[in-house]
């Protein structure tokens, strides 16, 4: 159910400007979720949507990471799908964001599912003179991705979803040493006041650095990421996890996009050297209806839509979706 829609429209680029090449209408959203609600921003391309691509975040981001603003003509995943003509429901996780903080420990991915569910069935029966939706696609990063597996496995109502730093291979050293950027969110100025049990990320770790960027990625990226990171919970992800697991995206019916940096040390390793590599060793966990596809970004890291060849990364997707609604 839609608790909170704002209804009216900003202009959140404006035409001349010297960060916007496109204008589009974007608004607030929220909707009910476990012990909450997670909160998003809806926006809308000029003209009739093909279709709504729903976004979740990884671990220490929020919704911004869809919608960045350090050169948003570049970065900004969201306006390049609106350029496009998709609209992007970009969400914050519970906990983060304009979502809801319930207590850490009640805060999972499969409730963070159970919230994404909320808003791909709100958008189906359209909201606030939006839509109907018949097109939904969900879109992941990390643990994002595990949550959009989460998602469409368990209640089968979407009709794509593209997942990104995400695969059934990771490397637990790698891992560990991604671990090392780990910090208690009472202690992170931005987060003083947080519960026991919250952690954020230190972006700018030399660990960080090499395990979610590319070799090549702007340093103002990274400290934009620094300023704008968010918290998650302990909880959220062992279940967060299980999606990485064989079997859980056999479940999935629908086409998906498994989309990569080929840097991406942390979430797929020597397999995403390439596009054929990638597919040679995931293809064998997904169904047929899957129809699997996969794109390797030269250089990217595991916060693809963050890397140097952002624009590369986002035509490939916009490549797929016109695909899949066509």
């Amino acid at each position: 159910m839609v608790l909170v829609l704002i209804a009216t429209a900003v202009m959140d680029a404006l035409s001349g400007t010297a960060h916007a090449d496109i204008a589009r209408n974007c608004q607030t959203a929220s909707f009910t979720a476990p012990g909450g609600a997670i909160a998003g921003s809806l926006c809308m391309p000029v003209g009739e949507a093909k279709a709504v691509m729903v976004l979740t975040s990884g671990s220490g981001a929020n919704a911004v990471y869809w919608d960045f603003p350090y050169q948003p003509e570049v970065y900004s995943f969201a306006r390049a799908m609106n350029s496009a003509g998709y609209a992007t429901l970009a969400l914050d996780r519970l906990g983060n964001g304009q979502s809801s903080t319930p207590p850490f420990w009640t805060v999972t991915a499969s409730n963070d599912a159970e919230g994404v569910h909320t808003a791909v069935q709100a958008l189906r029966n359209g909201l606030a003179g939006l839509g109907p939706f018949e097109t939904v696609v969900l879109g992941g990063n990390a643990l994002g991705s595990g949550v959009s597996v989460l998602e469409s496995a368990t209640y089968q109502d979407v009709d794509g979803v593209l997942l990104t730093g995400y695969s059934h291979v990771v490397d637990p050293l790698v891992a560990l040493d991604s671990a090392k950027t780990f910090r208690h969110a009472p202690d992170d100025p931005a987060f003083r006041g947080s519960e026991a049990g919250w952690l954020t990320l230190a972006m700018e770790a030399p660990e960080a650095v090499r395990n979610f960027f590319g070799p090549h990625d702007d340093p103002a990226v990274i400290e934009t990421s620094e300023r704008t990171k968010d918290r998650f919970s302990l909880t959220e992800w062992p279940d967060g996890l299980v999606a990485t697991l064989p079997g859980a995206t056999s479940h999935i019916s629908v086409p998906v996009l498994l989309a990569a940096g080929s840097q991406d040390r942390l979430g797929c390793g020597p397999i995403c050297r390439d596009a054929a590599t990638l597919y040679a060793v995931e293809s064998q966990f997904y169904s047929p209806a899957a129809q699997l596809r996969t794109y390797v970004l030269h250089d990217g890291g595991d916060m693809i839509n963050l890397s140097s060849g952002a624009p590369e990364y986002q035509a490939a997707v916009r490549d797929w979706m016109d695909w899949l609604t066509n």
